[in-house]
């Protein structure tokens, strides 16, 4: 099983750079797009916001997570990372981090494609790579939006969708509807998720915007989220606190 579980890392490995191979020699025969305005031009340059959210659910239970985005490059090539970890009451935690080359295809959208580690609590096969390819960009109607393909170990192939606009009450006030939603297709672990939809969340976050770089905020919630091979399901309302940091 282990000799298996290597052969596939490596295979998994082999097709995402595989995959960046193909964007890097496609993107070096397209034409730079005339019409896209580039802020930072040719020069490279680094984003990273950090986010920090403690919340609670209808019965008082609490939950803490936390998040590290960061970009670097240009405005037409750069590396995407991003890193994850979710601690409820009484569980241990789930974590993942991702990294991604980043690619822009047109004046809203990059393709990415790269590999994601993650380990989660609901799966005793917990530790997983998978390769991701996927788009991140600006939707019609300004949603923000970002789609993903999975395809890892032990027969994983999944899916994620994430949406998300921005409303100004006020130049410092903020409001931030988002839909979030997770899907398996397949699983071959000891304790699979049944295929459909396994995690989904929707809610308005509303943030105050001290400056550009420290932006505190509230969060109200519906989430729900399928356990092992679909056995147990946990949805309600969560209210949270948060603040996020850019730099």
């Amino acid at each position: 099983m282990q000799t298996t579980n290597q052969m596939m890392l490596k295979t998994l490995v082999s097709m995402a750079l595989f995959g960046l191979s193909q964007l890097i020699f496609a993107s070096s025969n397209t034409a730079h797009n005339n019409h896209h305005v580039s802020e930072h031009g040719g020069q490279v340059y680094q984003v990273t916001k950090f986010t920090n959210e403690w919340s609670v659910n209808k019965a008082g239970q609490g939950a803490f997570g936390s998040s590290l985005e960061t970009l670097i490059g240009t405005d037409e090539s750069r590396l995407f990372v991003e890193a994850n970890v979710a601690k409820e009451e009484s569980h241990v935690p789930n974590y993942n981090i991702s990294a991604l080359y980043s690619r822009n295809v047109s004046a809203f959208w990059d393709i990415q494609t790269g590999l994601k580690y993650q380990a989660e609590r609901n799966n005793a096969d917990s530790q997983r790579v998978d390769a991701v390819v996927g788009v991140l960009g600006l939707a019609p109607y300004f949603f923000e939006t970002k789609a993903y393909f999975y395809a890892g170990q032990y027969g994983f192939v999944g899916a994620s969708l994430e949406f998300e606009r921005d409303f100004l009450l006020t130049q410092k006030l903020i409001t931030q509807p988002y839909i979030e939603a997770e899907f398996v297709f397949h699983d071959q672990s000891k304790k699979a998720v049944k295929a459909g939809l396994s995690a989904f969340q929707t809610g308005i976050k509303t943030r105050y915007e001290i400056n550009k770089r420290i932006r505190p905020f509230v969060d109200v919630a519906y989430a729900y989220e399928k356990g092992d091979k679909g056995s147990t399901v946990e949805k309600g309302w969560r209210y949270g606190l948060g603040v996020e940091l850019t730099f």
